[in-house]
């Protein structure tokens, strides 16, 4: 039952890479499929790769962003298994869309030191089911993730910079479950839960120029362990007991560690590839803590801790940015690995490995403006799980973004 609330207290409004996470949060990213960690001129950079800001042009560089993420329902076909109840057909997800705006910002120079400020959404999920037994533990999974990243960059040498910043994350969600519970012998169990937390991390970031044409990337943003403490209302249907009171659970929004390369052609094209490993392994176990005045059939029914022994994961990511007079021609690509094993799948994340393409432009209106638009479309594979509760085939669960945005140096 518990691996219900898992996500639903601390991931964020949308479901999006593998796993929880949220790599596309500016115009450029969603264009370059987020391949734009060493070759970055816009004011994203404060997030991406916040020590390229030391060789922007010195201006302040402001882009503000508006994503709309659309979430296709996600189809299962097969068994699940509670207690003695047996479900045996097919079901499909709610589909989920959102709009998330994003602000990015890169300070004129101050002496050599540039600072940076980006305000996102770094990771995703909502998830709902109408229908028994998926609503039965994932009725509704809604979280959001706010996290503000100041920065400072300093420059080593003419070809060597490094930044370090500082991570603020504020999450709150919601997570709702009722439906029949094979434990209990067919009897309902009810849950509505709330919560929030502010939590806290950092990022480091190398950038290394050797030639005019040839860029290359380090960056490293910190695991941040969301706290999450909030209500929590509980009821079971045997014994009519219920719960209204403190509740509580901790889990990773994992480090990631990125490598990139790329090389700008004298057609002033430039391609980019980023290697990504996201460090998924935090993620071990799921405990929530209540006051300890819960009963001992409720705390058996939504108190127990259950393993996820999520596995760290690879992203393979690669941009490719065409220059013209007066405007940016962008591409991307990316491959990237579900962390979820099938031991611990469920109705909540049913998450797989995905492939995903991507376009987008910038136009020139004139030194100080610019405006773009891009389109990233994620197709991810169909999985067969056989565990514990489910024996059966998720499928679909597409994912469109579009991305606007307005550019302005002064």
């Amino acid at each position: 039952m518990k691996k219900i609330v898992l996500m639903s207290l601390v991931a964020s409004s949308v479901l999006m890479a593998g796993g929880y996470k949220i790599p596309e949060t500016s115009l450029n990213a969603v264009a370059l499929s987020a391949a734009n960690i060493a070759h970055n001129k816009s004011a994203d950079a404060a997030y991406y790769n916040p020590a390229n800001m030391v060789f922007m042009e010195d201006k302040n560089h402001l882009e503000v962003d508006l994503t709309y993420i659309g979430l296709d329902a996600i189809d299962y076909n097969g068994k699940h298994t509670s207690g003695a109840t047996v479900f045996n057909g097919s079901l499909s997800s709610e589909p989920e869309s959102f709009f998330i705006p994003s602000i990015h910002y890169v300070s004129g120079k101050a002496g050599e030191t540039r600072i940076g400020l980006s305000i996102t959404a770094p990771g995703g999920l909502s998830k709902r089911w109408s229908k028994e037994p998926a609503k039965t533990s994932a009725e509704e999974f809604t979280l959001q993730i706010v996290e503000i990243n100041p920065s400072v960059a300093i420059p080593i040498n003419d070809k060597v910079s490094f930044a370090f910043g500082f991570r603020i994350l504020h999450t709150s969600g919601i997570v709702k479950s009722d439906g029949a519970v094979g434990a209990l012998g067919g009897a309902n169990a009810f849950r509505d839960m709330t919560g929030d937390a502010f939590s806290y991390g950092y990022n480091l970031a190398l950038a290394y120029k050797p030639t005019k044409d040839l860029e290359l990337a380090a960056t490293y943003r910190s695991n941040v362990s969301l706290n999450v403490e909030g209500d929590a209302k509980l009821s079971e249907g045997i014994t009519s007991t219920t719960y209204d009171g403190y509740t509580s659970v901790s889990i990773p929004l994992p480090a990631t560690f990125s490598l990139a390369v790329a090389y700008t052609l004298p057609s002033k094209t430039s391609i980019e590839i980023v290697y990504e490993r996201n460090m998924w392994s935090a993620y071990q176990s799921l405990d929530f803590d209540y006051d300890g005045t819960e009963s001992a059939m409720l705390g058996n029914i939504f108190g127990k801790a259950i393993e996820k022994n999520w596995k760290d994961t690879n992203a393979f990511r690669l941009g490719i940015t065409q220059e013209l007079k007066n405007m940016t021609i962008m591409a991307g690509m990316v491959y990237d690995q579900s962390p979820v094993p099938e031991k611990t799948i469920g109705f909540e994340l049913p998450d797989s490995n995905s492939l995903a393409i991507s376009l987008g432009g910038r136009y020139q209106i004139n030194e100080q403006l610019d405006v773009g638009l891009s389109v990233l479309y994620s197709m991810r594979e169909s999985r067969t799980v056989k565990n514990d509760n489910l024996d059966g085939e998720f499928s679909n669960g597409n994912v469109l973004i579009v991305s606007a945005g307005v550019g302005y140096k002064f």
